[in-house]
């Protein structure tokens, strides 16, 4: 029994100072707790959250009372959009000189891309005059690629010029393809503006005119993204030269991202209307508005994943689902989704043209010249009328007669 107790003490010593040694496996708990400071940390975050949607929505509640006060008095002469950027000019301003933190005042382009911009793109394709549109398909492929072409490279060329005269600072002027970057950047026409200020219905814009600019608007994406990410990629200084060489391969980017775009915007719209012809989602309304939803964020998505042109893609979903699968859709779905994704639209379109004017004073600017802002307006001119006038005359020379001419 002796034996037997030595030898359980011994093994019993053994162990405690095997445990003592061993702080790496059993770490002692805190003597000081931090959870009250991730508390407080917590409570400023959620408070300065809380006071940043105040803010917007009272914003957007002002902008909107202020666009129904221009419909009501017929002001045609001052567009919602333009209210909307002013009433950001004058809140970024005020943010600019009493507020230290202007995260909540900058503009977030992911948040653009991808919360703001689908709806918008979804619901003109998919309350868009189709007849019209692709009555004049070809007139506005030919603006979207050529149109954007040449003026990506009038724009550019004319930048670049003045940049070697020393009119304008700020751009290179060793490499022209910094200010070809700029030119494939600002000659590609914005679909949101275009909504916005043609599409009004108060302002009863020619059916032609406004098929031109919005096409051209939708299209011109695939071609501005190809032009840019080619430019880019001869702009590094440890990238390739840039020769003739590289110009078909350029060509074939654009017209493979172009039909990919559509293709995958056409195909999962064809999906969405089988499934909802083959299933009873017609029985279940709120269901039905809400996969309509969730594919519409789903094709754009789909199309970014795979470096394509969400814009194209979801334009062209939009137009197939109005086409294919509205007829599949019940009474209460059909008025739902029509109401929803145009109120969704025009609330989007406010965000964007809000903080638009707030970046006036809140964007993360490393330089502001007034002048150089002039002069690209001015070249943004000169490269429109060069391809709007050649192209409008080629457009015309395809027409048959008695087809309307674009003038």
């Amino acid at each position: 029994m002796m034996e037997k107790s030595v030898y359980n003490d011994e093994n019993a010593s053994t162990a405690m100072e095997y445990i003592a040694n061993s702080s790496s496996v059993f770490t002692p708990p805190p003597t000081t707790s931090p959870t009250i400071e991730n508390l407080d940390a917590a409570e400023e975050t959620h408070q300065f959250d809380a006071d940043a949607a105040f803010l917007l929505n009272i914003t957007l509640i002002c902008c909107t009372l202020l666009a129904y006060y221009l419909k009501k008095n017929k002001c045609y002469f001052l567009p919602e959009s333009a209210v909307a950027m002013l009433v950001g000019v004058f809140i970024g301003g005020i943010a600019r000189l009493t507020v230290t933190d202007l995260t909540l005042f900058s503009f977030s382009p992911e948040f653009f891309f991808f919360v703001l911009l689908p709806p918008i793109i979804f619901e003109a394709g998919y309350s868009l005059e189709k007849k019209q549109f692709f009555e004049n398909i070809g007139a506005i492929c030919l603006f979207a690629f050529g149109g954007t072409i040449i003026s990506t490279f009038v724009v550019g060329m004319l930048t670049f010029w003045f940049a070697q005269l020393g009119i304008i600072h700020h751009v290179d002027k060793n490499n022209p393809m910094e200010a070809l970057l700029f030119g494939s950047l600002i000659s590609a026409v914005d679909p949101v503006a275009t909504l916005s200020i043609m599409g009004s219905p108060e302002l009863q814009c020619d059916n032609l005119l406004y098929s031109l600019v919005f096409g051209e608007s939708v299209l011109n994406d695939a071609v501005a993204i190809v032009l840019f990410k080619t430019f880019h990629k001869y702009y590094d200084p440890e990238g390739p030269e840039f020769n003739r060489s590289v110009i078909p391969h350029a060509l074939f980017s654009f017209l493979s991202m172009t039909v990919l775009s559509i293709l995958v915007g056409a195909i999962l719209g064809l999906l969405v209307s089988y499934i909802y012809r083959h299933t009873t989602l017609s029985d279940f309304p709120k269901l039905e508005a809400s996969l309509l939803f969730l594919f519409c964020y789903c094709c754009y998505a789909t199309a970014e994943a795979i470096q394509l042109s969400g814009i194209m893609a979801l334009f062209f979903n939009g137009i197939v689902l109005s086409h294919y699968n509205s007829y599949n859709l019940s009474n209460t779905a059909q008025v739902t989704t029509e109401q929803f994704f145009a109120t969704l639209a025009v609330t989007m379109e406010t965000i964007v043209f809000l903080y638009m004017g707030m970046c006036v004073f809140t964007g993360r600017f490393k330089n502001w010249d007034v002048f150089f802002a002039f002069m690209g307006l001015l070249f943004c001119l000169i490269g429109r009328a060069m391809n709007i006038f050649p192209i409008s005359w080629i457009a015309n020379c395809c027409r048959r007669r008695g087809e309307n001419k674009i003038s």
